[in-house]
């Protein structure tokens, strides 16, 4: 039987997008397949922090060993900007398309374009507490290319490539990105430990 784990998040996308990273490896349930409806806050001042705050909600609530992530984009000319406040940038109703829309507005004009997305994954097995980081270096462009990912996807140029994240298809964008790389050693550690059932 596969080791099942709960994934902290109400967000379809990421859940599609970690469910293709761990292949056919665990069961990945979500907030839905546990009766979880709750609007778990995020008031941390660091991703880390949001990270665990999720999966302390699930774990202390629902009593299942889970893991949560938050993501953020880092743009050097914002002084780390929109950073943890990625999702909220342009008001607290997560609108992906203000966001972008506020992000390209305040680069305008900007010759320093680098930017980076860090992901951060809290896991709480139990007692134990784990941290897996990923993250890819890239640019902001000046207009959004690309119909595919979510978010600030059409305007992030990683390093490694020469097209956006909404350019590439979701295995290009897996291989290299920064959730991709989070979940990927996640997934490493998991598939090292013995096989064990939630509760």
């Amino acid at each position: 039987m596969k080791k099942r784990i709960v994934f902290a998040t109400n967000n379809a996308h990421k859940l599609s997008e970690i469910r293709a990273i761990a292949g056919d490896r665990f069961d990945i349930l979500s907030l839905d397949d546990i009766g979880c409806h709750d609007d778990i806050p995020e008031t941390s001042d660091t991703l880390r922090g949001n990270a665990l705050q999720k999966a302390r909600w699930v774990k202390d609530r629902y009593g299942y060993d889970c893991f949560a992530d938050d993501t953020g984009l880092m743009v050097d000319a914002l002084d780390g900007a929109p950073g943890v406040y990625s999702a909220r940038y342009a008001g607290p109703g997560h609108d992906s398309e203000a966001n972008m829309a506020l992000l390209i507005e305040n680069m305008r004009g900007v010759t320093d374009r680098s930017a980076r997305f860090v992901t951060e994954i809290a896991l709480i097995e139990g007692d134990d507490v784990r941290f897996f980081t990923g993250t890819v270096e890239g640019e902001i462009i000046d207009s959004p290319c690309g119909e595919c990912g979510f978010g600030y996807d059409p305007v992030f140029k990683p390093v490694e490539s020469g097209l956006t994240f909404a350019q590439m298809d979701a295995r290009s964008k897996n291989a290299i990105s920064h959730r991709g790389r989070a979940t990927a050693a996640l997934v490493d550690y998991l598939s090292h430990k013995p096989n064990t059932q939630l509760r």
